[in-house]
C-alpha cells in the first residue's frame, strides 16, 4: 500500500498555488492571439420547479463550424481529427500529472472553461480512472469550481479522446453557485449513495468531503469508489467494467462537496442538446425558436425527456 500511494503521489506535476494565475494569464495570451474564440451569448432564466435555469442562446456559431470544418478538411478522410493529441501549444495551462494536461477550452461560452485531458489517447467512453480523479482534485485544490464529464455522444460529448472539463464557481455571477443545488438538501441516502426525489429522473447523489483537496490523491482513491457506487445504483456497472467500457450514456458533475450521476437516453429533445451542465441548472440554445420551445416545454422537464424517467409509485 505504501509503494502503491508512493507511485500515484508522483503523478502530480502541478505546483500549488499557481493554476488560478496561469488561467488568467494564458486566457488573455491566447484572446490576444486569436487561439481562443470565445462564442458570444445573451441569457435567460426560466424558472420550473422552483429551479431559476440559466439558459444561453449562442448567438455565433458560424466561426465555430468554419473553424472545425477547415480542421476536417487538413485530416486526412481515414483519419478522425482529434484537437487533443497534439493540443494547440497557444491553449496549454499547465501541467496536472503524469496522465493528464489543463488546457483551455478553444469555443468558450463561459470564462475559464479548462478542458482536462488525457496526455496518451483514451476513449470518452471508458470508465474514469483514479488518475482522471486525482487530475479533478489537484484542480479543485487550486480554485473553487464544477467539474463535469460527458460520458458519451449522448450525454454531449462532441470529442472522442478522454477529457473532464472545469468552469469556476458561481455559475452565475451575484446569483447561486449552481442553480439545482438547493434541491440537494433533500437528498435521501442508504450508506452514502443518495437520491433527490424532486428530480424526475433516474440519478444517483454522493457527498464528498471538502478537505479532501488537502490530498489530491487520496481524494482521488475515495471518489473513484463513490463513482462506482454511483454507476451501480443506476445500473450502469456491469460486464463491461473489467474491459474498462462504460456500459451506457452518462452525466457527471462534480464539486468539492458531492458527485451527482445521471443516466442519459437521448443526446437531445426538440433539437435542444444537453450536457452535464443541463443537471446542473444551465443549458444551451441555438436559436430564439430553440428559446421559446424550452419556455413552453420547461427545462426541468427537457432533462427528464433526455435521461431516464423515474417510476411512478
Amino acid at each position: 500500500m505504501q509503494e502503491e500511494k508512493r507511485i500515484v503521489d508522483e503523478e502530480i506535476l502541478l505546483k500549488p498555488g499557481t493554476l488560478w494565475k496561469r488561467v488568467k494569464e494564458q486566457t488573455e495570451y491566447a484572446l490576444q492571439c486569436g487561439a481562443l474564440l470565445t462564442i458570444p451569448t445573451k441569457f435567460e432564466f426560466i424558472e420550473q420547479d422552483g429551479i431559476r435555469f440559466l439558459v444561453r442562446v449562442l448567438s455565433n456559431l458560424a466561426r465555430k463550424e468554419a473553424v472545425k470544418q477547415k480542421q476536417q478538411t487538413q485530416t486526412s478522410s481515414s483519419q478522425v481529427f482529434n484537437p487533443f493529441l497534439p493540443y494547440e501549444e497557444d491553449l496549454f495551462v499547465a501541467d496536472i500529472s503524469h496522465t493528464h494536461v489543463c488546457i483551455l477550452n478553444k469555443f468558450n461560452v463561459t470564462d475559464y472553461h479548462l478542458l482536462i485531458i488525457t496526455r496518451a489517447f483514451e476513449e470518452q467512453e471508458t470508465l474514469l480512472t483514479v488518475q482522471d480523479f486525482a487530475a479533478m482534485w489537484a484542480s479543485l485544490a487550486e480554485f473553487d469550481g464544477l467539474v463535469f464529464y460527458n460520458g458519451g455522444k449522448i450525454a454531449g460529448a462532441s470529442q472522442p479522446h478522454k477529457h473532464l472539463q472545469l468552469v469556476p464557481l458561481p455559475l452565475i455571477p451575484d446569483e447561486l453557485q449552481i442553480p439545482i443545488e438547493p434541491l440537494f438538501a433533500s437528498a435521501q441516502f442508504q450508506d452514502f449513495v443518495g437520491t433527490i426525489p424532486q428530480l424526475p429522473f433516474v440519478q444517483a447523489f454522493t457527498r464528498l468531503e471538502p478537505a479532501w483537496v488537502k490530498s489530491p490523491l487520496k481524494a482521488a482513491e475515495a471518489t473513484l469508489s463513490h463513482y462506482h457506487a454511483l454507476l451501480h445504483a443506476v445500473g450502469l456497472e456491469d460486464t463491461k467494467q473489467a474491459s474498462g467500457q462504460q456500459s451506457g450514456a452518462y452525466n457527471l458533475l462534480a464539486t468539492r462537496e458531492w458527485m451527482l450521476i445521471v443516466p442519459r437516453s437521448h443526446e437531445s429533445f426538440e433539437s435542444i442538446p444537453v450536457n452535464s451542465l443541463g443537471f446542473a441548472g444551465s443549458l444551451f440554445v441555438k436559436n430564439e425558436q430553440q428559446m421559446h420551445v424550452l419556455k413552453n416545454l420547461g427545462p426541468m422537464t427537457l432533462l427528464q425527456k433526455v435521461a431516464l424517467a423515474t417510476k411512478q409509485v
